[in-house]
């Protein structure tokens, strides 16, 4: 996790995918677990708020390309910290929930990979842009309880992007066809189809911790309220096909405003 070279960062993290599936490891759930003060990316790039943030718009061209591109890029490359540290952190799980944090930290390597070509055929890299930190601010919010890390990392803010991702390809649908763009939205596909499965996860681990602690799954609506408020009343666009493949109950999206749900 505090690796900030994107190449040394996805090797180290291919080692750590190959040990674990191969049980290579030994695992120490009593050494000491740290909180990083700053995000790994943070002695590459500009750290700024989100509103000052780049806007992502005029994809026909490559300035606007390269800005999209980057933007994904630095969520694809916060996500693998987050995959990490969701392993690193809890502890006292089944042996799945390693295998699984750490599969999708190796999805999110290979994500970050195939944008970060693309950015280099339009003339950019990562950290040519400055960058938010909402979600590194997510992990460090949601660190003292596995229940509220599967809430609001995999189940609010991925399942958001499940929502998001589709209306990202409409527009550059919308415009005339070049292999750029094709490429683009090939990549987009690809991200969206896997990202289902990472929230898939989250909601899985979920719904364990839950019922190891007698909870019910609505409790979910509790955790995002307190984090980010006005979920139920923000009546979202809502991918409600991605969302119940990722294990999402008609109850939950009807609660978020899906007017229909089988």
């Amino acid at each position: 996790m505090r690796e900030s070279d994107p190449a040394k960062k996805g090797a180290l993290v291919q080692q750590l995918y190959t040990d674990l599936r191969q049980n290579t490891l030994t695992f120490d759930h009593d050494a000491p677990i740290l909180l990083p003060k700053e995000p790994s990316y943070a002695p590459l790039v500009t750290i700024v708020r989100p509103r000052n943030v780049p806007k992502r718009k005029h994809f026909d061209n490559p300035e606007g390309q390269r800005v999209l591109l980057h933007a994904v890029a630095h969520i694809e490359y916060s996500a693998i910290d987050l995959a990490l540290d969701s392993a690193y952190r809890f502890r006292h799980m089944p042996v799945e929930y390693y295998l699984d944090w750490v599969e999708v930290a190796h999805d999110e390597v290979r994500h970050f990979t195939m944008l970060e070509k693309l950015m280099k055929q339009v003339g950019a890299e990562y950290a040519d842009f400055p960058v938010h930190t909402a979600l590194f601010d997510a992990g460090k919010k949601t660190a003292a309880d596995i229940l509220e890390r599967m809430a609001v990392v995999p189940r609010y803010l991925e399942a958001g992007g499940l929502d998001a991702n589709p209306r990202i390809i409409a527009k550059l649908e919308r415009y005339r066809t070049t292999p750029m763009l094709e490429a683009i939205i090939e990549a987009l596909r690809t991200i969206l189809e896997e990202e289902v499965s990472h929230v898939a996860k989250g909601d899985r681990w979920f719904k364990h911790v839950c019922k190891m602690r007698g909870l019910s799954p609505e409790i979910y609506f509790d955790i995002i309220e307190r984090h980010y408020p006005g979920l139920e009343t923000k009546r979202l666009q809502l991918n409600v096909d991605a969302r119940r493949a990722a294990g999402f109950a008609c109850s939950e999206l009807k609660r978020m405003g899906a007017q229909k749900c089988e």
